[in-house]
């Protein structure tokens, strides 16, 4: 890695305003908001990461904006915690939202949540029971209607499932796509050059972004995280800084020998290649692009 002289100015510059791209939030207030069915308070793990613990977390570090993640075991489809939390802090916060696929208009869903300030939906494999994404037609119809309003289509899949996302942006070309967590590349502690060249290679849909995130998971899952480098290097490649953005995965990235402070650090310190200018797509304004509707010239 090339070391690169930076300015008190320019590190300024890079750390004002972050945005963390990625952290769930749930509440032991289940009479306002029940968990998902068969779950009990004793299931969540941690106990509690309401806002405001998410708050104290994340604002000493200079992190202002935060996307929301339905989390979907704990809370279901069921995602007003997420909504409401959004109306209470104005500006703070955006949301990808959990719907289920199989209702009879998943795009009518979708409008609603978009009105309450929902800007992307999470999809996994297999999101409509058994069927292939292309061979549900509800799962289509959240693809079209989200390139239809610009909202982001965020799934969560392994390396297996990148052929799967990339048929889905052939047929869906205007889509916002947002992988997540690298498509967990490395979760059993083996980067593989096959995996990180399919994940390189949607780089050729011009709307699919990447989450640089999720570092507990990965590698050798604990700090400095600097087996990542090579990979997050091929992904600078293929997209450009524009198109990858930086997230925590909070609460998991705060357990055991890691801390969100080092989830934060590992980009904003560590990554050498990246540039002041790089830094602030990842920490902030590519974010700002894809769920804060904001001007790529931020």
């Amino acid at each position: 890695m090339n070391e690169q002289t930076t300015t008190a100015e320019e590190v300024a510059s890079t750390v004002a305003g972050m945005i963390d791209a990625h952290s769930h939030i749930w509440t032991r207030d289940i009479a306002a908001y029940p968990l998902a069915a068969g779950m009990t308070l004793d299931d969540l793990a941690p106990s509690s990461f309401t806002v405001e613990e998410l708050l104290n977390t994340v604002q000493p570090l200079g992190v202002a904006r935060v996307v929301l993640i339905q989390h979907r075991p704990f809370h279901g489809v069921d995602n007003s915690y997420l909504t409401d939390t959004m109306a209470r802090y104005p500006g703070v916060f955006s949301a990808v939202a959990c719907i289920d696929a199989s209702q009879p208009s998943p795009d009518e869903e979708m409008s609603r949540l978009q009105r309450l300030g929902v800007r992307g939906f999470r999809i996994v494999p297999r999101e409509d029971g058994d069927k292939r994404w292309a061979d549900s037609p509800g799962v289509c119809r959240m693809w079209q209607h989200a390139g239809e309003t610009g909202l982001a289509i965020c799934p969560l899949i392994d390396a297996e499932f990148l052929p799967e996302v990339d048929g889905m942006c052939e047929r869906y070309p205007q889509t916002p796509v947002v992988i997540d967590h690298f498509a967990r590349i490395g979760v059993d502690g083996e980067i593989r050059d096959a995996d990180v060249a399919a994940l390189a290679a949607l780089a050729k849909h011009p709307h699919v972004n990447v989450k640089v995130s999720a570092f507990y998971a990965l590698g050798r899952k604990q700090p400095p995280y600097d087996e990542l480098v090579p990979m997050i290097r091929r992904l600078y490649d293929a997209y450009g800084p524009e198109r990858l953005m930086w997230a925590s995965d909070s609460p998991y990235q705060m357990g055991g020998k890691n801390t969100y402070a080092d989830s934060l650090a590992f980009i904003r310190d560590r990554v050498d290649f990246l540039t002041p200018a790089d830094k602030q797509w990842l920490l902030r304004k590519t974010a700002a692009r894809v769920y804060f509707g904001e001007s790529e010239s931020l």
